[in-house]
């Protein structure tokens, strides 16, 4: 067993940096518990939205015209579906963070790529201007070179 004046005796050891070590572990555990908390409020809205997507779906379907989605219905409920697949794949950026403590950049990318995504195919073309298009646009090169630069270095 080592005692402090052992640790004093030691060349290059300095008690400074084990109460700093000890700080940063410490605030590494509260993170980690902070993540945690993260992961089960997450799974917590993917369990929500699946139940909104439900509810949403049957509430078009019994409305009149009975058992007919119009295009904006078909729409609303695609981006619903697209919402819940967002909030599974921040969950497993959420995981994979417990897992490695690293953030695994490439699904971050992807996500978001799969979000802006998500809103290109529910726009409204009726109420969105050109800028807004272009700008959309310009977000959806721009992940996608990065996502595919990120891709071939690995």
């Amino acid at each position: 067993m080592i005692k402090d004046k052992d640790l004093l005796a030691e060349p290059g050891h300095n008690l400074a940096d084990d109460s700093e070590d000890a700080f940063m572990d410490f605030l590494h555990k509260i993170i980690r518990v902070a993540v945690k908390v993260l992961a089960v409020l997450m799974v917590a809205v993917i369990v929500w939205g699946i139940g909104d997507v439900i509810y949403v779906l049957y509430q078009r379907l019994i409305a009149p015209p009975f058992l007919l989605l119009s295009i904006g219905d078909i729409l609303a409920t695609f981006g619903a579906f697209l919402a819940v697949l967002i909030a599974i794949e921040i969950f497993i950026n959420i995981t994979l963070y417990l897992k490695t403590d690293v953030i695994p950049v490439r699904i971050v990318v992807a996500t978001a790529l799969m979000a802006i995504s998500r809103k290109v195919i529910i726009f409204d073309f009726e109420k969105i201007t050109p800028q807004f298009i272009l700008a959309t646009a310009a977000v959806v090169m721009a992940l996608g070179i990065t996502y595919w630069l990120i891709s071939r270095k690995s």
